[in-house]
């Protein structure tokens, strides 16, 4: 536990270490200031992320920035229908002793790095899709007899094409729940469609500066820990949450019959977590009841089955998840309990 004092010295050190990170991604990266800090919000939350959008938003090169300027080990993993689990995670090969004999030495797989950029992550099989399911939940890798633990930090920063059919294999709902945010990433605006014609047709591009480290990120995602919580946000989560379960009591008319099954408990873990992020971001010790709902769309987004009717209807998961925040309305007010 921090002291009251080291709390708000590191939620000040988090906060100016994220504004140095935004302004050095801004270099590259014209717009996408939400997706920006949904990424670095699931960083500090010890998280992984789903980028969904079209191809040429510069999701690819949104990770490739963000990883350059936490100044960690990056690895990119191009998704293809013929890797192979091994492909990512490692294989023992036959080597020959010095002192003679043969012996199994383990090689590396990328998946051996700080941040991992899963490009293009519904174009290989499932049965390589697997390979990172217990990566990404345990922070480990098991190979032959032997399992080892991945380096920390160590999160997954995944990309998706959503209009492409031919040649994917949709993810599992048990993987897509390891991602705590599914990030929406949109066209640009006029003025930023304008602006990116413009830096990306001339000079190169300015390169970005590594603004913190490994241990650094380690360290805020401890202070992230430790930032406070009241029993009324954490209720208000929950009740966000199970809103989204058909056989729940408290779910709407339309969840009953728009939705084959809704989010578990680990939303209502993300929703926690991620509001504490977000509160530290801003240079606050306690989440509140407006850091929950910001969050609740990335969060909900890919943890809602849509039933066949709401399929046939047109209504997405995300339009299911953007009614259940409109029945459970923002409290006012919260009631802070301070740190111990």
């Amino acid at each position: 536990m921090l002291e009251a004092q080291d709390l708000l010295t590191g939620v000040a050190a988090l906060r100016a270490t994220v504004g140095r990170l935004e302004a050095e991604a801004r270099k590259r990266i014209v717009g996408q200031e939400e997706c920006v800090k949904l990424v670095l919000t699931s960083i500090l939350s010890n998280g992984h992320a789903l980028l969904v959008g079209v191809p040429g938003l510069a999701k690819t090169e949104l990770v490739k920035t963000i990883a350059r300027c936490l100044g960690m080990s990056f690895k990119r993993i191009q998704f293809t229908p013929d890797l192979m689990p091994s492909d990512i995670t490692g294989t023992e090969v036959l080597r020959e002793r010095p002192q003679g004999g043969m012996e199994l030495d383990f090689q590396p797989g990328p998946i051996f790095a700080n941040v991992i950029l899963a490009d293009e992550i519904n174009r290989t099989p499932p049965k390589t899709q697997a390979a990172l399911l217990e990566a990404m939940q345990e922070r480990q890798v098991t190979s032959g007899d032997r399992t080892r633990p991945l380096p920390p930090p160590f999160m997954v920063l995944a990309t998706q094409n959503p209009i492409e059919q031919e040649g994917t294999y949709p993810l599992p709902e048990a993987q897509l729940d390891r991602f705590m945010f599914m990030i929406a990433v949109d066209y640009p605006s006029k003025d930023e469609e304008e602006s990116i014609l413009e830096r990306t047709t001339g000079a190169p591009l300015a390169d970005v500066a590594p603004v913190c480290n490994g241990e650094d990120v380690l360290a805020f995602q401890r202070v992230v820990d430790e930032v406070a919580v009241s029993k009324d946000v954490i209720a208000y989560a929950a009740a966000i949450a199970r809103a989204t379960r058909p056989n729940d009591p408290s779910a709407p008319p339309f969840v009953k019959e728009g939705v084959e099954w809704g989010a578990g408990p680990r939303a209502g873990q993300y929703l926690v977590r991620g509001a504490k992020a977000r509160a530290a971001m801003a240079g606050r010790v306690h989440a509140r009841f407006d850091d929950v709902a910001a969050l609740a769309l990335p969060v909900l987004a890919h943890r809602i089955v849509p039933s066949y009717r709401a399929l046939a209807d047109g209504i997405s998961a995300r339009d299911l998840a953007r009614r259940v925040l409109e029945t459970i309305p923002v409290p006012e007010a919260p009631r802070v309990e301070k740190a111990a």
